[in-house]
């Protein structure tokens, strides 16, 4: 009989009790202990198991009223009797931060204040007896009730793991999910500067020096540098993506998904399931599933889609993709091709750095899910990264063709294409300007760095015409480097040059130069060199100059 997908259960004793299929990832418990370390901080993408294996571990460790060793006993931690006696021993303080994601710093605070206000109710008998002073029953109900101030509340995990440790004579097990979701969501809202100092101080307070501690884990999406967070805090040890630690216990492993497949009657789709949803590596571990994706392909009875989508997350990518540098299109236009990128990942994000240096963004998207490792990464070696699966590469493609249904309505997209495939450059020429106009009022970008939107636009021609064409840039051709060139599948097509020049106040040249000067260096550079090396003989130079949001297109069929 076919077991219940837990599509939406991240609560593990609702897993068990309702006999829903699971993937036992129970030996994270042996792991954390055998680690050793005070506090773990393992950040791992979204939809990766994160907040199931934390509630498992709130299960395992907790000293409860109920007993819940009965949700272990046919799981593998269970095997080994040193672990049997730890089960049930601990006070637990869990928390979650995976839906603080507000548009204000007040809406934040008060949501956080709210989820504190839950865990001290849970909590509630430390208020019986006179086991806490009157002062102290007075600074619980406040937090309690959310009366208190930012203050009290920066010092709420604290104050919570002494009382509890008092109460259990036992040091407490804290564990915190998603703990990065604020900050995010700050940077998005422009309030990031204020949400990072009432973090730094709240979670430093539950987790440095914290004589209550037993131990701690943190899970989020990224690894926000110490500087910004956890400043001091060296009892906290981080294993990203790019250590072998905890490398198996988060996502699926192809054997897992195979036994999930089995139990569904799909086992002959792991092929195809495989190249939408696998292809991530942690660690030395390759072959890592997303677990969201495979679980709603096997819901829908093996249908294939993108189904890992996260609205803010794309917002965020979308902006600092449109605002990067010209290497980082280039670098996207080739992971679209199924190439591999060799990039420094950072150790730590300061999301203030994203648009200041190169290399912020790719340790965004590696941590983030939206590229991998393909190899071990050695210390001191670049990494090199890809796209991990057909499901990511869709995801790009849609966010790009998001850029164009806000910037010109859909069918002028098409004519756009149409037009310049068909070599009618008025028509281009004309819906391209549009195109531009309202790109740069979408996007944000200054008139002195419209160019960026050029680039956007060739990774939207690079998703519109990926049927048909090949779309390359910054290529060497002839004796230079082109700026664009499209390269038919069909030799019978036309083959298009694309040379962009821009005008400022400093240049001693207009636009109608300009272009000229495009069209010239196309010719003399003898770029359509690799489209005749393809036996294509129909071949349109483009020459594009622009100053600001004025654009001039000019054109030349090669003789």
């Amino acid at each position: 009989m076919k077991k219940k997908l837990p599509i939406g259960i991240s609560d593990f004793k609702r897993l068990i009790d309702e006999d829903c299929a699971y993937i036992d990832k129970t030996l994270l418990i042996q792991e954390i202990v055998e680690k050793g370390t005070h506090v773990a901080l393992i950040p791992r993408p979204r939809r990766f198991g994160k907040t199931l294996n934390l509630s498992m571990l709130s299960y395992f460790f907790e000293k409860r009223d109920e007993d819940t060793s009965y949700l272990f006993k046919n799981l593998n931690i269970w095997k080994n009797e040193q672990y049997r006696a730890m089960q049930g021993q601990f006070p637990v303080v869990f928390l979650s931060l995976k839906d603080v994601k507000y548009s204000t710093l007040e809406k934040t605070l008060a949501s956080l204040q709210g989820l504190v206000a839950k865990e001290f109710e849970r909590h509630g008998y430390l208020l019986e007896g006179e086991l806490l002073t009157i002062r102290e029953k007075g600074i619980y109900n406040k937090i309690l009730f959310e009366n208190g101030d930012q203050l009290l509340f920066e010092q709420s995990l604290f104050l919570l793991s002494e009382w509890l440790h008092r109460y259990h004579k036992k040091r407490i097990i804290l564990l915190l999910d998603e703990y990065d979701a604020p900050a995010h969501a700050a940077y998005v809202g422009n309030y990031y500067d204020q949400m990072i100092d009432i973090l730094r101080n709240w979670l430093s307070k539950g987790f440095k020096d914290n004589i209550h501690l037993e131990r701690g884990v943190i899970t989020g999406i990224l690894r926000i540098a110490k500087e910004s967070i956890f400043s001091g805090a060296n009892n906290i040890t981080t294993f990203t993506i790019l250590n072998e630690e905890f490398q198996d216990k988060f996502g699926l492993l192809e054997s897992e998904v195979k036994e999930l497949l089995n139990h569904s009657g799909l086992a002959d789709n792991l092929p195809e399931i495989s190249q939408w949803y696998d292809g991530y590596r942690i660690g030395s571990c390759i072959g890592i599933h997303n677990p969201w994706s495979v679980l709603n392909c096997i819901a829908k009875n093996g249908s294939l889609s993108p189904y890992w989508v996260n609205t803010s997350d794309n917002v965020l990518m979308k902006h600092l993709i449109a605002k990067g540098t010209d290497d980082l299109k280039a670098d996207i236009e080739e992971l679209l091709r199924g190439g591999i990128v060799e990039k420094t990942i950072e150790e730590g994000i300061i999301f203030t750095d994203l648009e200041k240096n190169p290399n912020a963004i790719w340790a965004l998207l590696l941590y983030s899910g939206y590229v991998t490792i393909d190899t071990t990464p050695s210390y001191g070696i670049p990494c090199r990264l890809r796209i991990p699966n057909i499901e990511v590469g869709e995801l790009y493609k849609t966010m790009i063709l998001d850029w164009f249904k806000t910037s010109i309505h859909e069918h002028k997209y098409r004519m756009l294409l149409g037009s310049l495939t068909s070599g009618d450059v008025d028509t281009f020429s004309q819906l391209f300007k549009e195109f531009m106009i309202s790109s740069v009022s979408v996007f944000d970008v200054p008139s002195e760095e419209s160019e960026k939107i050029y680039h956007a636009f060739i990774l939207g021609m690079l998703i519109g015409l990926k049927d048909t064409y090949e779309v390359k840039s910054n290529r060497e051709s002839g004796l230079g480097r082109y700026d664009v060139i499209l390269i038919p599948k069909n030799s019978n097509d036309l083959g298009i040059i694309m040379e962009f020049k821009k005008v400022g106040c400093f240049e001693k040249i207009d636009l109608e130069s300009a272009v000229a000067s495009a069209i010239k260096q196309i010719e003399n550079r003898q770029y359509a060199q690799e489209l005749l090396d393809r036996g294509i003989n129909r071949i349109l130079y483009l020459g594009f100059a622009f100053e600001g949001k004025q654009v001039l297109i000019r054109s030349k069929f090669r003789a």
